[in-house]
């Protein structure tokens, strides 16, 4: 079964094809770097990781590319984020950059997300934005006022071919002081007039100012990729307005060239199904997350949905997973110890691995229907069944037979889906353990305060507390939370 893709940009399943075969040339859209990153980052990067590990399971050569966004992004309130960052800590713009830019490869790296092979920053490619800009403005679909430079809708008539967006809906959404000087409501910035407040400013021919969120992707993506590559990918709430822009500058650039073939756009993650951001409230951090979980089992919780759907945070789901991964784990274990007993000249036998291509070969027909990760740790799992079965039935299995094993092993459940990792150790406190010691801690303590022992009641909470564990109470009953 070749590999089928659903391509957000004809909404269609498609059979995939590179430009270049064997090569892949792919974008993501990377974070805006002013504060810590949050699960919802990790459900789209780790979901965007499997996809590139799985291209190179397949053989290919992948220029995996995905950017820093250190400027442009504006809040609603039309502040750039940088900017708000630097308030809110006291720093210079470019030190809230370089302290939230090592805290997300910090956090990928924890979660196993392989690096890019580039990661381009907004601010190093500010001359490349400026000449795409203009370029623009020669093509006359764009227009200057006073000191902002705006790309015109009207000028692109298929914008909207990616959100199925019609320019003619398109009213409302900036803020009025801006709308006023736009030839259409919907025009989007290209590049922005600097106020005598904003610090991050750079020369223009449009007077001094800085680049739109949108016209940086354009320009990063091409600059490295060339025009047309094969993979956009990112986060679905991205669509619109971001990656339809994307597509109208570099587009309208380029005279009508494809910028990218495929559009690949990851669900949210939610929680109690609103999407889990910052201006929200609603987040769990990676750092903390990594507290409670071990890196696979947050894996195998994202990798539980199929990319394109949301879903929906909660700590049964993790620790399911946890279970999941330890289930794993303690299998390849046990494996592996068999691998370490077994005389070392034993070839594998047909009669014992005949069944066990069987398994490779569905979990690449999950894979290669649209990256189906829920099925292929089905098929995983199944494979766990098969492996307890005959490491407990035989005593004789061969080297060349529990190799075999262990290798279909570190190719899927390590190489593809990165949740068994190249060395395990022992076996330790696993989410399941301790939030099962936690229960009966909070549940002796509520017999406490029921029967009215406060001294006893209050010394098991300053114990925890020590510790660094919360008790929180509340009407519905008492939680705990490891503290930062």
């Amino acid at each position: 079964m070749a590999l089928k893709v659903y391509n957000y940009l004809t909404r269609e399943m498609e059979p995939f094809k590179s430009v270049e075969p064997g090569q892949l040339s792919m974008y993501v859209c990377g974070p805006t770097v002013y504060d810590h990153s949050h699960l919802g980052h990790g459900k789209t990067y780790v979901a965007m990781d499997v996809i590139v590990r799985y291209f190179k399971y397949l053989g290919y050569r992948v220029r995996h590319v995905r950017n820093i966004t250190d400027v442009g992004h504006l809040l609603e309130s039309g502040e750039d984020r940088i900017m708000t960052g630097s308030r809110r800590h006291r720093l210079e713009p470019m030190e809230v950059v370089e302290t939230y830019m090592a805290s997300f490869f910090h956090d990928m790296d924890a979660l196993g997300v392989e690096r890019p092979n580039i990661s381009p920053r907004a601010t190093c490619h500010v001359p490349e934005i400026i000449q795409w800009v203009q370029g623009l403005l020669d093509k006359e679909v764009a227009y200057e006022v006073n000191g902002n430079v705006y790309f015109s809708v009207e000028k692109f008539p298929a914008y909207g071919k990616l959100s199925h967006r019609k320019v003619e809906d398109l009213e409302a959404g900036a803020r009025v002081a801006v709308r006023e000087e736009k030839q259409h409501p919907a025009d989007f910035a290209l590049w922005k007039r600097a106020e005598p407040e904003h610090l991050m400013r750079w020369s223009s021919p449009w007077g001094e100012g800085y680049p739109g969120w949108h016209i940086e992707c354009s320009v990063m993506s091409t600059k490295y990729l060339g025009q047309p590559f094969d993979v956009h990918g990112g986060g679905l709430e991205n669509i619109f307005p971001h990656n339809e822009c994307e597509i109208a500058q570099a587009e309208a650039y380029h005279e009508g060239v494809p910028f990218a073939n495929y559009w690949f756009l990851v669900g949210s993650l939610t929680v109690n199904g609103v999407k889990m951001s910052k201006s929200l409230g609603n987040f769990l951090t990676i750092q903390d997350a990594l507290e409670l979980y071990t890196p696979e089992a947050i894996r195998y919780f994202i990798l539980s949905c199929h990319y394109r759907r949301p879903v929906d945070f909660s700590r049964e789901a993790l620790q399911a997973a946890q279970r999941g991964v330890n289930r794993l784990h303690n299998t390849v274990r046990k494996l592996r110890q068999r691998l370490e007993q077994a005389p070392p000249a034993g070839t594998a036998i047909l009669a014992d691995v005949s069944s066990l291509v069987d398994y490779r070969t569905a979990f690449e027909e999950a894979m290669n229907d649209d990256f189906n990760t829920p099925q292929a740790l089905a098929v995983l799992f199944n494979f766990v069944k098969e492996v307890n079965r005959s490491l407990d039935e035989k005593d004789d299995l061969s080297m060349g037979t529990l190799s075999t094993m262990d290798k279909i092993f570190r190719d899927l459940g390590g190489e593809v889906l990165g949740i068994l990792p190249e060395r395990l150790g022992e076996p330790a406190g696993s989410g399941e353990l301790v939030e099962g010691l936690m229960q009966i801690l909070l549940e002796m303590r509520l017999q406490y305060r029921e029967a009215k022992d406060w001294s006893r009641s209050d010394a098991l909470r300053s114990r925890l507390t020590e510790l660094g564990v919360a008790i929180n109470d509340g009407p519905e009953g008492s939680t705990w939370q490891v503290e930062k």
